[in-house]
């Protein structure tokens, strides 16, 4: 038995409050994390809301979840319901939103400067932190246009899921930073013919940029910051608004883990950093866990059963199945441990289970089977 019960997540009263627009699913990889967000999104659906989910994972799960081949960065309508909701999906193209945001926020010949750009174009496919950005922009995006009422983010499997929270600060640092101050020099002086222009210490240094990155390389930076300069500034400010939508009532971020020594840890960061951020925590889902129909016999009865049967030589089939029901409490018993370990720890935090299903999850049917699940979860550990 746990030392502690943890209280109970009550999903659907979170989905039925019309005030709550936007649920956040965190979590580690391999947690089932990507389907219960898209359960989650369909059960609100089915009880009348306009939903999207959005996934920031670049892998297809959530497609696959719902049946579909793929998805993009343009919702799509997956089902209409009987109480008159709706459920869209996409998935994040951090390319294609830089380049929307471009072309929103530029005129036609800087918006086609930048986009031609070689350095642009290799920063909104690669660079380091541009996934977290564009993710703000879009959960931004899709909150300001009105056209759903509850968005379910479905964020990247790993510690990097919360990334996003850190996007504002960390653009801020890059536009503040002093080589991007050095790059708008020339631009700010009169442009490229400029640099000679300025003091022998901004000289020396550019004359070192331009050794290791070529003289084309800061060419195409320097254009590209001076073109860029108005439109990130934008991009911050939408940026900081969307953080603080985050933090706002209407928000409510879930952590989703497996009853795993691992994923448990991982659980416990999340829950922590969110309450660093002050970001509004609903509660935790532990997914696949295991139980019994024949919860009532132990592990330890069933063993010595199994192994008085075998040393008879008798019924061995029956041997058998004591034996698997044997193997399934001792991994139902340390999945309480687990668990129990994180309520000790977070003993406020509301805790919801779903028991292990036999298969994965791919069409609306398997969806609807584990919101019914998340709506009418096991008892917490303990209780």
């Amino acid at each position: 038995m746990m030392a502690r019960t943890a209280p109970t997540l009550h999903m659907d009263a979170i989905l039925d409050d019309r005030d709550t627009r936007i649920v956040v699913c965190c979590g580690s990889g391999g947690v089932g994390k990507t389907t219960t967000a898209a359960a989650l999104g369909l059960r609100a659906a089915e009880r009348g809301r306009t939903v999207v989910v959005l996934t920031v994972d670049p892998a297809r799960r959530l497609a696959q979840s719902m049946g579909l081949t793929e998805l993009d960065n343009t919702p799509r309508l997956v089902t209409t319901t009987e109480a008159g909701g709706a459920l869209h999906a996409m998935m994040l193209d951090m390319k294609r939103t830089f380049d929307e945001i471009i072309e929103a926020h530029a005129d036609p010949d800087r918006a086609r400067q930048i986009l031609t750009n070689p350095f642009y174009q290799s920063l909104s496919s690669s660079f380091s932190g541009t996934q977290e950005y564009m993710a703000m922009e879009k959960l931004g995006q899709l909150r300001r246009s009105g056209k759903w009422d509850l968005i379910v983010v479905d964020t990247p499997p790993s510690r990097s899921a919360l990334d996003f929270l850190d996007a504002p600060e960390r653009l801020g640092r890059f536009l503040d930073g002093r080589l991007i101050r050095l790059l708008m020099a020339p631009a700010k002086a009169g442009g490229r013919n400029a640099f000679k222009l300025l003091n022998a210490g901004f000289g020396l240094v550019a004359g070192m940029m331009t050794k290791v990155l070529g003289a084309q390389v800061i060419t195409d930076i320097q254009m590209f910051v001076s073109a860029l300069d108005a439109v990130f500034g934008g991009f911050r400010q939408r940026a900081e608004q969307t953080y603080r939508l985050l933090q706002a009532p209407g928000t409510a971020f879930l952590v989703v883990a497996a009853p795993e020594r691992d994923a448990m840890r991982e659980a416990s960061y999340f829950v922590e950093r969110l309450a660093e951020d002050r970001m509004p925590l609903a509660g935790i889902v532990v997914n696949r866990v295991h139980v019994s129909p024949a919860g009532g016999l132990s592990a330890a009865r069933s063993a010595a059963a199994a192994e008085d049967l075998e040393s008879r030589g008798e019924h061995l089939l029956t041997a058998a199945v004591l034996r698997l029901h044997t193997g399934r409490m001792q991994l139902a018993a340390r999945e309480h441990r687990e668990q129990d370990h994180f309520v000790s720890a977070h003993p406020t935090v509301p805790l919801a289970q779903v028991p292990a299903m036999p298969d994965d999850v791919h069409d609306l049917d398997g969806l609807r089977r584990i919101a019914d699940l998340l709506a009418t979860p096991l008892a917490p550990s303990g209780a």
